[in-house]
């Protein structure tokens, strides 16, 4: 059977829970899905659980026209080193900034699941 790591990463996400690729033997997580270690080219790669914690790298505020709503494309730096593009929910576009620390959630539909983020609730602490 082919590896089709992207085909694995929406499976986890349809039974709820975020996955990062990591390497065994470098212990480097990294996104997206690949059947090879990025700059190695190791194939021993584990699923793992991420912690879904990260910070906002980069953020741009898009402004459709109207009655559609503001909102934002950000890039999170993940707390276990990737970064991926996603949005932030759960507060105004405008006031989604770099530093903002982030919890992901899953979203989406029967077809398609997606990683999002929340802001991170200030009595949340790293790790937990």
């Amino acid at each position: 059977m082919p590896l089709c790591p992207d085909l694995d990463f929406q499976t986890h996400l349809s039974q709820g829970r975020f996955m990062l690729q990591r390497s065994r033997a470098s212990q480097r997580h990294f996104f997206y899905p690949r059947v090879v270690e990025p700059g190695t080219g190791a194939t021993d790669l584990e699923w793992v659980e991420a912690s879904g914690l990260g910070t906002v790298y980069a953020v741009t505020v898009v402004r459709p026209k109207p009655p559609a709503s503001p909102y934002c494309v950000v890039l999170v730096d993940l707390d276990e080193g990737p970064r991926l593009m996603s949005r932030v929910e759960g507060m105004a576009a405008e006031q989604v900034s770099i530093g903002l620390r982030v919890k992901a959630r899953i979203a989406g539909g029967t077809e398609q699941f997606f990683v999002i983020f929340d802001p991170q609730e200030s009595g949340e602490r790293h790790g937990h």
